[in-house]
Parts: structure tokens; C-alpha cells; sequence
């Protein structure tokens, strides 16, 4: 399947990672959880025929962490600034064709999902994976047609995140929505999931 998959990854490093969920259950741990959920997301995405990267921060991270992060992959240093300007460049910077962008913290997430996203655009402009709390754990653009205003007033690590970038969308754009899944930002999270969430 022709295609781009980026995973943003962040290093596991305590303090620095979860630091929602770090608050209530420890730094240490928060950051051990991590390292367990960018493990599942990378191995997920490197079950099909599109190519998977990793947009890492911080910089100094590219190197490094090759237990966590296969040598195999393409990594590169995701840019200064908000969520959306680093997102905004890793598309610019893809290969030609529709790419997907993940985070590391939706356990539920699953190759079927990129699979489907990857169908999805094959007739949409855009495709979103939501999550509970109003976010999105993924995001994909066929990038048929640009989307100048990509990213613009939106609202980051709120319930309106969604729903902001989609009204940065061109009016023209045809889009879909993929299932909810729940991504890992709090204590809350991390109990309403299971016990299974912090097992290999």
C-alpha cells in the first residue's frame, strides 16, 4: 500500500513525557508506560506495505534508543513550536502520496487502523481517528489538494483540538472519521483502560 506513516515519538525520559499522568502516578512510571506504548504503536505500524518514520524530540534524540526505536526506521527531528507547526512540517516533508500521522499513547490502535485511513483517502481529502477527550490519535491528508490553513487557531490539549482542525480544513474538503479510541493522558485514562495497558 503506497503511503507514509509517521509516529511522533518523544524520549522516554521521566519528567519529560506523560507529565499529566506523571503527576498522579509517578514521573518514573509515566515514563516506563511510555516506553510500553511506543513499542505497541511502533510495532503496529510496521505491519504493512507503506512506509513507516519517526518524527523524534527532542532533537538530541535521533541517535539513541535503539532498543525502543528499530534501526530500521527513517528517523528525523521534529521542528520547534505547537503541535500543529511540527505536524504541518513532517507532512510538508513526506514522500509524495497520503501520509498518516500517530502519536505513541492510543494503546487501541491497531495496523487495521492505518489500513483503513489508507482506503479512506483513496476517495477523501482527510482522515481522523478521534479520541475520548476531543483530540485525535491520528491524522491523515491525501494531499491531493494543499490545506493553506492547516493547523490555524487551533486549540491544542483541549476537547476542542478536533473540532479546531477541521474547521482549518478548506470548505472543500471531503473528510471521515475512524472509531474513538481513548489515548493515555491521565490517571483517569490510564484506569477506565484495564490493566492489559501496561502489559507487554
Amino acid at each position: 500500500m503506497r503511503g507514509t506513516v509517521i509516529v511522533f515519538v518523544k524520549a522516554p525520559i521521566a519528567g519529560r513525557v506523560k507529565t499529566r499522568l506523571g503527576t498522579d502516578v509517578g514521573m518514573g512510571r509515566a515514563a516506563a508506560l511510555f516506553r510500553v506504548l511506543t513499542a505497541r504503536t511502533i510495532a503496529e505500524s510496521m505491519k504493512g506495505t507503506w512506509q513507516t518514520v519517526l518524527a523524534v524530540d527532542p532533537p538530541s534524540a535521533v541517535t539513541g534508543f535503539e532498543n525502543l526505536w528499530p534501526q530500521t526506521l527513517l528517523r528525523y527531528p521534529q521542528v520547534s513550536g505547537d503541535l500543529g507547526a511540527r505536524m504541518g512540517d513532517a507532512f510538508q516533508a513526506a514522500a509524495k502520496g497520503p501520509v498518516i500521522i500517530i502519536g505513541a499513547d492510543a494503546p487501541g490502535l491497531r495496523a487495521r487502523h492505518l489500513r483503513d485511513a489508507f482506503r479512506v483517502l483513496g476517495g477523501a481529502n482527510a482522515v481522523f481517528g478521534p479520541a475520548k477527550d476531543g483530540g485525535y490519535w491520528l491524522i491523515g491528508l491525501s494531499r491531493r489538494q494543499s490545506a493553506p490553513s492547516l493547523f490555524k487557531n487551533v486549540r491544542w490539549s483541549t476537547k476542542h483540538a478536533l473540532a479546531d482542525t477541521l474547521k482549518s480544513l478548506p470548505a472543500k474538503f471531503k473528510t471521515h472519521q475512524l472509531e474513538i479510541l481513548r489515548d493515555i493522558d491521565t490517571a483517569k485514562d490510564l484506569s477506565e483502560m484495564g490493566p492489559r495497558t501496561t502489559r507487554q
